[in-house]
């Protein structure tokens, strides 16, 4: 099947940039069933990421009923295209996927503590784009089904899928009060991240309004179920209470040697509170990054630990087996609700 892609960037209105100088850039891209004369060709940026070749606006091929659309949200300083090895095999399976750069917490734009400290901010990106989807659609409408959607993230999205199912959060793990001597004080992207909180709700208007909207209900209907990868140890920090009301269907899925977000410290944990979930550990020796793409030769120079697994692992094999899981899981609930 033909990849067709698209890109671009819309502004929620509703709420500032970190900078308060203007309204909250959404960066996203979509990748979906291109028509079968499609040209296809390399884009052309340099990039840590191996990546599919592209028809780029190409328009889509028709199908007797729209594409259901994969939401897609990356992991703690990433971007949209760290997911790209997920959204073309869902697209080979007969779907469309559109994932967002979160602004902020995105390796698209420079790093800002905001950004990183509060992660609700991004569930909001991906309800902006189902809000709005006249903006980013065109000639797709009528094709997508913007209705009945799915999502899936990997790490800090798997905390932004997990507020769209309906998850509240009680507390941020980095709040300088609830850190633990010797603890971490951020992520590996932004190790000194606790140390910014106190100053920024001294000074930022706007982290100030984002902090208050810390435990806000933004669950979203239109999500019927989520793949959930690698989630990290911020899930933490949702309340026992609003997981176990969470009544869409989850497939969480990490590796058995992940020391970023050990299975038994955040994945179990996790399945634990959720009625409608599934855990599945993928042995072999895998690592957080097993879910990033595989990387290319400047990659592999500049951030080699990202793209490499065991001996005997071949990572394409992985991203195989894990789009098989989560289009199975996906069509499963289509069928049950045409039942």
């Amino acid at each position: 099947m033909k990849l067709g892609f698209r890109d671009g960037v819309l502004y929620d209105k509703r709420r500032s940039n970190w900078d308060a100088a203007g309204p909250r850039p959404i960066n996203w891209s979509l990748w979906y069933p291109a028509a079968d004369d499609a040209q296809e060709s390399d884009l052309p940026e340099r990039s840590w990421f191996q990546k599919a070749a592209v028809a780029r606006n190409a328009p889509i091929r028709r199908g007797a009923v729209p594409y259901p659309l994969v939401l897609l949200s990356h992991g703690t300083g990433g971007s949209a295209a760290g997911l790209e090895w997920l959204a073309r095999r869902l697209v080979d399976r007969g779907f469309a996927a559109l994932g967002v750069s979160h602004h902020g917490n995105t390796g698209i734009e420079p790093y800002r503590a905001e950004g990183f400290a509060c992660l609700w901010e991004r569930a909001p990106d991906l309800s902006y784009m189902l809000d709005h989807c006249e903006d980013w659609l065109s000639d797709l409408s009528g094709h997508i089904d913007t209705i009945s959607v799915f999502a899936a993230g990997f790490s800090a999205g798997a905390y932004s899928v997990m507020l769209l199912l309906g998850a509240v959060a009680q507390f941020s793990q980095f709040e300088p009060s609830r850190l633990k001597p010797g603890a971490a004080r951020g992520p590996r992207e932004f190790p000194d991240l606790a140390n910014h909180i106190p100053a920024l709700l001294r000074t930022s208007d706007v982290f100030r309004d984002s902090w208050s909207r810390m435990s806000k209900y933004y669950r979203d209907d239109r999500i019927k179920a989520a793949l959930i990868c690698a989630p990290g140890r911020s899930v933490l920090g949702f309340s026992e209470e609003s997981l176990q009301a969470v009544d869409a269907p989850a497939l969480i899925l990490v590796g058995d040697a992940d020391r970023a977000a050990p299975a038994d410290e955040c994945s179990s944990w996790l399945h634990a509170r959720l009625r409608r979930s599934v855990l599945k550990i993928i042995g072999g020796g895998l690592g957080h990054y097993v879910f990033v793409p595989e990387g290319t030769a400047l990659g592999l120079a500049f951030a080699a630990e990202l793209f490499t697994d065991p001996p005997g692992i071949e990572r394409a094999a992985v991203h195989e087996e894990i789009a098989d899981l989560s289009a199975a899981l996906f069509q499963n609930v289509d069928k049950a609700a045409m039942a």
